[in-house]
């Protein structure tokens, strides 16, 4: 069983705030658009990272963060990316590896926008945890946090955290 915090869109911006939910979780999961490292270096000296890198990521950031990260946790497939789109309006360079592969957990960032939803066509559930950033349209900073047991994505909990 693993305790999964999920954030994205920081765009540099880290505080005392999520570090308080980082310490909480077994792994965090950064689904793009970090900004400076500074970001990814205060969740590494918490807890473990995975992570990609998103469209406002510099060259360092593509480095050491890759564009796409599929792997399994717990029994789980999970694709991380940071341009996904959502069910029913994919992004094209994601669309076709979704049909022909689809995980049981598509993450996304890029939105700014806090949305989970079940893909019953692909039989996939798709999360973005909206921005945990300063930075952007949203008005309410929002992570998702969930537990993987086995085969089970259970406990979905949405963390606002302050307006921006």
């Amino acid at each position: 069983m693993k305790n999964i915090l999920l954030l994205s869109d920081t765009h540099s911006y880290i505080d005392a705030q999520i570090l308080k939910y980082v310490a909480q979780a077994d792994e965090v999961w950064h689904a793009g658009d970090i900004g400076d490292l500074k970001v990814t270096d205060a969740i590494k000296e918490l807890k473990p990272l995975r992570g990609v890198y998103g469209n406002i990521d510099d060259a360092t950031a593509r480095l050491e963060f890759p564009e796409h990260d599929r792997f399994f946790c717990e029994d789980v497939n999970v694709w991380i990316t940071h341009i996904g789109g959502t069910p029913g309006r994919y992004n094209k360079l994601v669309r076709e590896d979704l049909k022909n592969h689809p995980p049981k957990l598509f993450i996304c960032g890029h939105s700014h926008i806090l949305q989970v939803k079940y893909d019953k066509k692909l039989e996939l559930l798709f999360m973005n945890p909206g921005a945990a950033g300063k930075h952007g349209f949203h008005k309410v900073r929002t992570m998702l946090r969930f537990t993987i047991d086995g085969p089970d994505i259970k406990n979905l909990e949405i963390i606002e955290l302050a307006k921006r």
